[in-house]
């Protein structure tokens, strides 16, 4: 009777673990190690600056077909010697929330001179930089950039990471030659080898046959 019980407990928690993590996902470090990865919201440094709730480890979780076409990508860009340096992939629903608590305490500012200088914190909402559901969810979505292999620095895309304002859209006009290039450059290696980019942000792509298109996920990222 024992034994029986032990097994029905074993099989149960396998069962609980299979859904944190769903089958069609996976870590990006077991199908491309050579992927640099500095998830932003697991620290301090990021617009609400505090680590972001469901963030407990530095894994980057992806679906197994966006994993497999950034693999694609990072070796091609090796034989430049360059290479992917990502920030974020799949982020839970409880991140989303988090990113709505805080946009909701106006006079919480910590990191407005960083992230967001020009634009009031009241009109985070209606410009679109927070929303309530988020493609991030879904796990086939990325936030990255390119780094030169020999000196592991990123190349200049003329503004940082996460940076709320229109020096964050793609085409920004009032760029150096050399930082309008970069973003070209990324924005054709993604787009060539199955993503699509998003208007607002040089750093942000979706694989374009995603398998969850309508399935946003809620386990952390550990």
């Amino acid at each position: 009777m024992q034994k029986s019980i032990l097994v029905v407990f074993i099989c149960f928690s396998c069962f609980i673990y299979s859904q944190e993590i769903p089958s069609g996902f996976t870590y990006l470090n077991d199908v491309a190690p050579s992927i640099q990865v500095e998830l932003c919201y697991l620290s301090d440094d990021n617009f609400i600056g505090k680590p972001i709730d469901g963030y407990k480890s530095n894994c980057l979780l992806i679906t197994k077909a966006a994993a497999k076409q950034l693999q694609i990508i990072q070796q091609k860009l090796k034989k430049e010697n360059l290479g992917l340096k990502i920030f974020d992939a799949y982020r839970p629903q409880q991140a989303i929330n988090h990113f709505v608590k805080w946009a909701r305490v106006l006079n919480d500012t910590l990191m407005k001179k960083k992230y967001y200088p020009n634009i009031p914190k009241s009109k985070l909402f209606k410009l679109g930089y927070i929303a309530s559901k988020s493609g991030h969810t879904r796990g086939s979505t990325v936030d990255l950039t390119i780094i030169d292999l020999a000196t592991n620095k990123a190349l200049d895309m003329g503004s940082i990471y996460d940076f709320f304002g229109k020096e964050s859209h793609p085409f920004y006009k009032n760029l150096t030659k050399k930082q309008q290039q970069n973003r070209l450059f990324l924005r054709k290696i993604m787009m060539d080898n199955g993503f699509k980019p998003y208007d607002n942000e040089w750093w942000h792509f979706t694989l374009r046959q995603e398998p969850y298109p309508k399935t946003y996920f809620n386990f952390p990222v550990h």
